[in-house]
């Protein structure tokens, strides 16, 4: 809903801008038809024509990097000349004046780059638009002139990083909710083992499936939403994947076996899977970077409050002899409908190539020019060839990257030890303390009390990074940017707390000593998780820029494939090895891993020039 109106609001604004340009270019023909100057005129007219070869093109080889639109490398004038901009004052050119009104229009709109096509991309488009020679190619040329769309300017309203700070903060806001339910859904189900596996006949292990299996569909599934919402925009791929992992739900609750459960639940992993790939993406498109450092914590601890709050209200209806355990999937079904239903009424389209397609199309159906077009809209690569890269991409920066090993390894590490405790709280707190399933789900919320800790070091941080790129900006000029390194402090504050948590709660759980001991170090954990979570994805962001999605794809895939096998030996391990050993392994080989962000930090930007895909520092 939101998004229809949002296009019809496109409409508008695109007939505004048209009159407007066409008032002031009909004003200029009249200056230029009496020989008399245009110093009169208010506004500039840019005439930039480009010559495109997709040969030389790197970014329309990989659609990755066009996610910018207008920033294609190599662009010249149909003279030869590089962004030759026409000042105020001048006139428009003889050979420009005795051209029809339409490309006149198409040279003097703001925001509009005129662009000649390379013969392969024209025949592409040729092909993608069925419009043969037609008014797009005037005179069946082998290289076709079109009008670029781009926004009117850097204050244009249909920019959501100039849309209003309430309409980006609700956006946020729906974007985080989707992230906590689906994280919700993935850690319900392991409250209430003991009653799914007596109604079904199958061992606790067996049934822990059902967590287990979600958490690899999860893996899976990031691969694919990524360049789906490239090619249709954020919000179709989150309501029609949300509508679908629903469907998955509602069939988990009515599963009359095991195995009819296990396929549901890794099927609604697959389909809950998205805002993992394309938050990243959607908070891009509407806060800057330095607006980011406050606006990623958001997302971070609903992606996190989900998993921790589904065991809070999981265990109290695994001990409830009122309802059954399929309440599990009744209650996410009900919350993720909800959430749903906010996102088709509320959340707008955020994805810059896909707004500027809107006007393209409307400024065609406007003038009648089938020339005006947006720069996805000419991409020499099919969806077909994007998706097979999101595919293979993220195995192939697993393989030759250290930076996106690493990390994975970490991240994989901290979501081990999280999805662990799924299993492993019934043995620290029930068995030890004696607490009930429903309050042994509460004890998860020390966690939750420790991501709110970690996100009081935002203001610290966001002062930090203003005062550095001020510095970086006083000495390499204005466009100069803060390193990915400076991503990692969170990290380097919240790294020694993993494994002093976990060594705390392991050598304390005695009976005789208070359970207030392990509630406690819970919140460090929480704590040091948050913090390892948000420099993780900030870094990766920040140092692959064209090539993120891949990388975090890749993280996604490895960390959450790991967890899901790992929730498998949950049990086993804990029951066998006992609490104390159990927490003080984790422990350890997160002890091992604390060195990961210092390392960086101080050695980053070497690491990132022997790399083939990470930015280099200047």
């Amino acid at each position: 809903m939101q998004s229809i109106l949002q296009y019809r609001r496109f409409e508008k604004q695109a007939r505004q801008q048209y009159e407007r340009d066409r008032k002031r270019a009909e004003a200029l023909d009249r200056v230029n038809a009496e020989g008399e100057s245009t110093e009169d005129l208010d506004e500039t007219v840019t005439h930039r024509s480009s010559s495109i070869d997709d040969a030389e093109s790197p970014d329309y080889r990989d659609p990755e990097k066009a996610e910018q639109p207008g920033e294609l490398p190599g662009l010249k004038d149909e003279e030869g000349m590089e962004g030759e901009e026409l000042q105020r004052g001048e006139t428009i050119n003889t050979t420009t004046t005795r051209q029809s009104f339409g490309t006149r229009m198409g040279h003097a709109m703001t925001g509009i780059e005129v662009r000649q096509l390379s013969k392969e991309l024209t025949k592409t488009r040729t092909r993608r638009s069925g419009m043969g020679k037609g008014k797009g190619n005037e005179k069946g040329e082998e290289r076709e002139t079109v009008f670029v769309v781009g926004y009117e300017s850097e204050n244009d309203p249909s920019n959501p990083h100039r849309w209003s700070l309430v309409t980006r903060i609700s956006a946020t806001i729906l974007i985080a909710s989707i992230g906590f339910i689906v994280g919700f859904a993935s850690s319900i189900d392991s409250a209430a083992l003991r009653q799914a596996s007596e109604e079904f006949g199958v061992s606790q292990v067996t049934e822990s499936l059902a967590t287990g299996l979600f958490l690899v569909g999860f893996g899976f599934g990031a691969l694919f939403a990524g360049p789906i919402s490239e090619t249709v925009g954020r919000n179709p791929v989150y309501i029609v994947t949300l509508f679908i992992y629903m469907i998955w739900i509602m069939a988990s609750g009515l599963a009359p076996n095991i195995g009819a459960q296990l396929a549901f639940r890794f099927l609604a992993g697959f389909f809950g899977s998205t805002p993992l790939t394309c938050a990243g993406g959607s908070l891009s498109d509407l806060w800057d970077p330095m607006e980011r450092v406050y606006a990623f914590p958001v997302f971070a601890n609903a992606a996190f409050m989900g998993p921790i709050f589904g065991p809070v209200v999981g265990g109290f209806i695994g001990q409830s002899s009122v309802v059954s355990w399929r309440w599990c999937e009744w209650i996410t079904l009900i919350i993720s409908g909800l959430i749903l239903g906010l996102v088709v009424l509320f959340q707008p389209e955020t994805f810059a190539p896909i707004l500027l397609k809107w006007k393209a199309a409307h400024l065609r159906q406007i003038t009648g020019d089938d020339r005006y077009v947006a720069a996805v809209e000419i991409r020499a690569e099919s969806f077909q060839k994007r998706l097979l890269h999101a595919l293979y991409r993220p195995f192939l920066l697993t393989i030759r990257e250290p930076i996106v090993v690493l990390f994975a390894i970490y991240l994989t590490v901290v979501y081990i030890i999280l999805f662990t405790f799924l299993d492993g709280y019934s043995y620290v707190f029930g068995e030890t303390y004696g607490f009930s399933e429903g309050i042994t789900g509460l004890s998860f919320i020390g966690i939750g009390i420790g991501l709110c800790f970690a996100s009081l070091l935002v203001p610290l941080i966001h002062y930090w990074a203003k005062r550095d790129l001020a510095a970086a900006r006083a000495r390499d000029g204005p466009n100069a940017k803060l390193p990915p390194e400076k991503r990692l402090w969170f990290a380097m504050f919240g790294a020694p707390a993993v494994p002093i948590s976990l060594f705390w709660m392991g050598w304390t759980n005695y009976p005789s000593i208070s359970h207030w001991s392990g509630l406690i170090a819970s919140v460090v954990f929480g704590y040091g998780i948050l913090c390892i979570f948000i420099s993780t994805y900030q870094y990766i962001i920040d140092s692959y820029e064209m090539y993120a999605a891949s990388a975090l794809a890749s993280l996604t895939l490895i960390r959450y494939v790991a967890a899901g096998g790992m929730v498998e030996v949950g049990i086993p391990f804990y029951e066998n090895l006992g609490v104390h050993w159990t927490l003080t392994i984790l422990g350890a080989i997160s002890a091992l891993m604390v060195p990961v962000p210092y390392a960086f930090y101080f050695y980053g930007p070497k690491i990132r020039s022997w790399s083939r895909y990470a930015t280099r520092s200047e």
